[in-house]
């Protein structure tokens, strides 16, 4: 059996903030758009998350939710 795609991740580095996030995770990206991409791929986590306050525990995708085919 085929094992499915799954969605690309990073999880948060100590200090880490949407920026600094967006910048590793999004580098080719213009700053302002890549932080809105990752908070509209993580909405569980922008409800959440202040300044500096991601948890090493926490998940941000880095792409899209992928098509699902059913």
């Amino acid at each position: 059996m085929e094992l499915s795609r799954q969605r690309r991740f990073v999880t948060p580095e100590p200090g880490d903030t949407w920026e600094t996030l967006a910048r590793r995770a999004l580098p080719d990206a213009p700053a302002d758009a890549a932080v809105d991409q990752l908070k509209s791929w993580n909405l569980q986590l922008f409800a959440r998350v202040t300044p500096g306050e991601f948890l090493g525990s926490d998940v941000l995708f880095v792409e899209p939710p992928l098509a699902t085919h059913g």
